[in-house]
């Protein structure tokens, strides 16, 4: 966007929403030019609306002018969907924050987008109620990237992913224009579910301005375990004994050897060094059945190879427990500085085939990767531990990315299980989809974003 365009289209925005909420200054673009990758991008403008009208008239406007438009939340995504393209307008909304309603008798919330996930647990928590999704970053991360995204986390096993708790959506078009989707009933089956089209969306149809959300019962009780195995391949057979016995844990956890020792150098914890594999289990439910549970799949990962299994007895225990699982994020970044965060995702029973894909992969290419991730459900996530500033090894992890993502697919898995396409995965999104499933979701796009400002190169790469 040329400069004299730029200063009309920040005037115009201005007398649009107030000068409080329009922000162009050089530090306030740098704030808004990347993710929670290693990618950068040069927005033009950063507007923060606090309502759906003042969202549709952004939008109105930037499609009128062809500028693109990039919905934010937290910026905590983990494939470059939130990253900004040259001259584009970031549209922040974080501002967007109110609970509108937990409605306790239909057991649901309606709340805006900029609510920060944690926040919308602890109030379905003090109303009895539970919202499963739990992503890594929930602390920070906002609900309209989670359904963005279609944000999964720990509990996406038995729970599911943001996905199965979305019962309807406000929705801002590229036009302007806003429709409903869905609505406040469990059960609908008028017309196409255009609720479901829009989330995992990452953006790129619509803004997504209200939610209204499944609640479930609050869990009586939960009780957490940890199993340490000298061979990662035995702890990924232990998985499939526990699963296979008919226990259905809330979470299943599992950490390799890079992992476990960043995660240790970062919290000094006491966590074993001597170990290739960590699995951390949660079972919920009647606090009578967990006691057994927990038993049960003790002795089922001591029968698969466990040295030692440790079973949280009280809630400091069990808080010191995950302490680990979530910093990892933060502790594997002292190896190398820029994280490829991936996070191929394969039925459940293929996870020990595609861990050791992994580690010949990592061997093939010279490269450090760390394996974590929801191994109960299959969605692993290796993190490739690099140097941007390293033209070979940076050349070495996008051929090595490569392999894992065709790895993951020769397997019957998936490009994304919770991290989104964004732009790190639109190259090989042709390799899960094939041409004519591709070209079918372009037409998606191109009807309900005809002027290509929503997002763009996001999902599909340089459209």
């Amino acid at each position: 966007m040329n400069k004299g365009k730029n200063e009309k289209i920040v005037n115009n925005l201005r007398r649009l929403l107030g000068h409080g909420k329009v922000f162009s200054s050089p530090e306030d673009l740098f704030c808004y030019s990347y993710d929670g990758t290693f990618l950068r991008g040069a927005p033009a403008v950063v507007v923060r609306p606090v309502s759906t009208r003042e969202v549709a008239a952004v939008l109105k406007l930037a499609s009128a002018e062809g500028i693109p438009v990039v919905p934010r939340g937290a910026g905590t995504g983990l494939s470059g969907g939130a990253v900004p393209v040259e001259g584009s307008i970031v549209l922040d909304l974080t501002a967007m924050d109110r609970i509108l309603e937990i409605d306790t008798a239909n057991m649901l919330a309606v709340v805006e987008p900029g609510v920060v996930t944690a926040r919308l647990h602890r109030a379905a928590e003090s109303a009895g109620l539970f919202y499963p999704p739990d992503p890594s970053s929930s602390n920070v991360s906002t609900i309209g990237g989670n359904i963005a995204e279609c944000a999964g986390g720990p509990r996406g096993l038995k729970y599911g992913v943001t996905r199965d708790y979305v019962l309807g959506l406000e929705v801002v078009l590229a036009g302007g224009e806003v429709v409903m989707c869905g609505g406040r009933t469990v059960k609908n089956a008028s017309g196409y579910d255009l609720t479901g089209l829009f989330v995992g969306s990452e953006g790129t149809l619509g803004v997504v301005t209200r939610a209204v959300l499944r609640l479930i019962p609050r869990p009586e009780a939960r009780q957490t375990l940890r199993a340490d195995f000298k061979a990662i391949e035995l702890a990924a057979e232990a998985i499939t004994a526990v699963l296979g016995a008919g226990v259905v844990p809330s979470a299943l956890e599992i950490m390799d050897d890079v992992t476990i020792r960043c995660v240790e150098n970062y919290l000094r914890i006491g966590l074993p060094l001597d170990v290739e594999a960590i699995l951390l289990i949660e079972v919920d439910g009647p606090a009578a059945a967990l006691s057994e549970q927990a038993r049960l799949i003790a002795a089922l990962c001591e029968e698969h190879g466990a040295v030692r299994v440790r079973v949280a007895q009280t809630k400091e225990e069990e808080a010191e427990l995950w302490r680990a699982r979530k910093a990892v994020s933060p502790a594997v970044v002292q190896v190398k500085p820029t994280k490829i965060s991936e996070d191929a995702t394969v039925p459940r029973s293929r996870v020990p085939a595609l861990i050791r894909a992994i580690k010949e992969i990592a061997r093939k290419y010279r490269l450090t990767i760390a394996i974590f991730g929801h191994a109960g459900d299959g969605n692993l996530h290796p993190n490739l531990l690099v140097d941007k500033s390293d033209p070979d090894e940076m050349a070495r992890a996008e051929a090595a990315i490569e392999e894992i993502f065709k790895a993951a697919l020769a397997l019957g898995g998936t490009l994304s299980g919770e991290h989104g396409i964004g732009l790190l995965k639109a190259p090989f999104l042709e390799l899960e989809y094939g041409g004519p499933g591709v070209a079918t979701m372009r037409k998606i796009k191109e009807t309900l974003d005809p002027y290509g400002i929503l997002n763009p190169g996001k999902i599909f790469g340089g459209s």
